[in-house]
């Protein structure tokens, strides 16, 4: 049996599966915690995923691996290999006004049509606006810039500082692939290559590309752009990794989970978990001037036009843990609750907002009246708040003129029956989910096999759940109308 490894390096965890090359039978897997926070410090990442590997039974057998991971994060390294400060992750809302400064610079229309997208806080452009200005001494020494399943692929490959690898800090074998990059806000997914204008923009000094020809010594290294099915080379034996191990070019964690679930054109996947996200899986590229959708690139070849929420499945847990239920509790209030919850409008901005781009924003509890106030309703607004949010999220993806025939609902939040019937009155075509599993990590290790052998695998997708649409009109209306009240500042 040859095997192979996907890795999940997420916000909150490292999880590493490992499957059967041709069937895609899972084999075993284990996992390790990640600090919390949305200032991190890179080593944390490598010592998850070395504790992930351990308990997943080592990769001694496995014949490659690759890794998808949590989009955005900005990772700084030296001439030397080592990390400049701590990486910051998608989730750091510290540069929403770099941002600001980065559109007013260019101009919305203009940053669509060169990067498929709109700047916000997330992106890793922002982010190194921010270095330059809030660190400059920071900035100045600065000799690469990596994301974070970038940087682990590169200590998986043996590179890292000359004291924690044994090939030692060579930044031009620095790679990525094409969904990631698509979320630096500095490559462009129309043109396939990395916008040098841009870049120079956000840091404030000039970049160039891994391995690339560069007069300017003093330019930033960018990771060198691998294809869906290219290998970043192969392992040197160092820690838990064996040598001869393939690694293949990873993923951004959506882009991750579409591979995961063989999404294709006309499938749109709804994922809630920490963020909650609605991308389609397409064969162009959009540009929405508007920002509401970013045109990503996936991890196949073709587009991943998605739009992104702060706010998701913490949500539920958060409004759970008010009424002093669990998880199954809140669902059955939510479900003895009518469709539209007594008139109960919740806009859930709790952690500020993506999108739409409000990072100050706080949520707004609205409609409340002495007959509406009951346990049931304000469980269910939990639900149909989060969900409406993600409609319109899916809406604006077919504004791009995507066409959606079915809609994937995955994240753990997806097998609350709550969740299942609510999604089936606010989406307008057949929702599916699948059963559950870890589908980042699953579309690693497709991708990882596809570096294999050359094809892409076609691993069957068994599905737990199915709902015809039962559109409630209610519930997103009044939703609409919560939204236009606003919401106080943080």
């Amino acid at each position: 049996m040859s095997l192979v490894a996907g890795v999940d390096s997420s916000t909150q965890s490292c999880k590493v599966v490992i499957r059967d090359t041709v069937t895609g039978e899972l084999v075993r897997q284990g996992t390790a915690r990640h600090p919390e926070g949305t200032e991190v410090p890179p080593d944390a990442w490598w010592d998850a995923l070395v504790e992930a590997i351990d308990a997943a039974g080592g990769l001694d057998d496995v014949a490659a691996i690759s890794v998808a991971g949590q989009q955005h994060g900005m990772v700084v390294l030296d001439s030397d290999g080592a990390v400049v400060r701590d990486a910051l992750l998608w989730n750091d809302t510290r540069s929403a006004g770099a941002a600001r400064e980065l559109t007013a610079e260019l101009g919305a229309e203009e940053w669509a049509r060169r990067t498929g997208s709109v700047p916000v806080a997330s992106f890793t452009a922002t982010k190194l606006r921010w270095l330059r200005d809030a660190e400059p001494e920071a900035a100045a020494r600065v000799a690469a810039v990596a994301l974070p399943h970038d940087w682990l692929t590169w200590r998986l490959l043996g590179y890292g500082t000359r004291a924690s690898s044994p090939l030692g800090p060579d930044l031009d074998e620095l790679v990525t692939d094409r969904s990631d990059a698509s979320g630096t806000s500095y490559w462009s997914p129309g043109d396939e290559a990395y916008d040098l204008e841009i870049f120079e923009r956000a840091l404030g000094r000039p970049g160039r590309v891994a391995g690339g020809d560069g007069d300017d010594a003093s330019a930033v290294v960018l990771p060198r752009v691998l294809g869906p099915s290219e290998a970043a080379g192969t392992t040197v034996a160092h820690g838990p990794v064996p040598e001869g191990i393939v690694v293949g070019a990873g993923a951004g964690d959506n882009a991750g989970a579409a591979l995961g679930l063989d999404a294709g054109v006309g499938d749109l996947v709804i994922s809630i978990g920490t963020s909650g996200t609605a991308f389609a899986v397409t064969d162009a590229p959009t540009a929405d001037g508007s920002g509401t959708v970013a045109g990503f690139a996936d991890a196949a070849g073709g587009f991943l036009p998605l739009v992104a929420t702060l706010n998701a499945a913490r949500v539920l847990s958060s409004i759970g843990t008010l009424l002093g239920v669990d998880h199954d509790e809140f669902a059955r209030l939510a479900l003895a609750a009518e469709p539209g919850s007594g008139g109960v409008s919740l806009v859930p901005y709790f952690e500020g907002e993506r999108t739409p781009d409000q990072p100050d924003a706080t949520a707004t509890l609205s409609g409340l009246t002495l007959a509406s106030t009951t346990r049931e309703n304000l469980a269910r607004a939990a639900v149909e708040g989060m969900l409406s949010a993600l409609a319109d999220g899916a809406a604006a993806v077919r504004d791009q003129g995507v066409e959606v025939r079915r809609v994937l609902l995955i994240g753990g939040a997806a097998l609350n029956p709550a969740v299942q019937a609510v999604a089936a009155q606010v989406l307008d075509v057949p929702v599916t989910v699948p059963a559950p599993g870890e589908y980042v990590a699953d579309g690693a290790a497709r991708q990882a096999a596809w570096a294999l052998s050359g094809t892409r695998p076609g691993w069957a997708l068994s599905t737990r759940a199915s709902s015809e649409p039962d559109l409630v009109p209610a519930i997103g209306e009044r939703y609409r109308a919560a939204q236009a009240l606003g919401s106080l500042p943080r």
